[in-house]
């Protein structure tokens, strides 16, 4: 069940994601503080949840794998928090390398779940 909490807090976090891409690459202005902070906070809560599901609970390698990605995504978000923090520009190649990581985590954790019945 975990995982599917997961699951829930991850697609959540991603439209926050998908959004502020579509807006970095249509604008090329800076995403809402607010937007930013929602998205990271479901992403941080789904990274919890899953590491909680991996660790204590017991997940199985597909999860394991698909925590290690969300983790590299994670630096990734670090990353892009720092560039607009300092006021630099956003590197369109850091903004969808940060996506297609967290997708390709997503994607596997939702085969994951599935293999295991969740």
């Amino acid at each position: 069940m975990l995982l599917v909490y997961a699951i829930i807090l991850f697609a959540i976090g991603a439209l926050g994601g998908l959004v502020m891409a579509v807006m970095h690459f249509r604008s090329r202005s800076a995403p809402q503080a607010l937007l930013a902070a929602v998205h990271g906070l479901f992403a941080a809560a789904g990274l919890v949840t899953l590491a909680w599901a991996v660790v204590k609970v017991g997940g199985n390698q597909g999860a394991a794998i698909a925590l290690g990605l969300f983790l590299l995504a994670a630096v990734g978000g670090f990353t892009l928090l720092s560039f607009h923090l300092r006021g630099r520009a956003l590197p369109g190649a850091l903004v969808i390398g940060h996506g297609l990581i967290a997708v390709a985590a997503f994607v596997l954790l939702l085969v994951s779940a599935m293999a295991l019945g969740a």
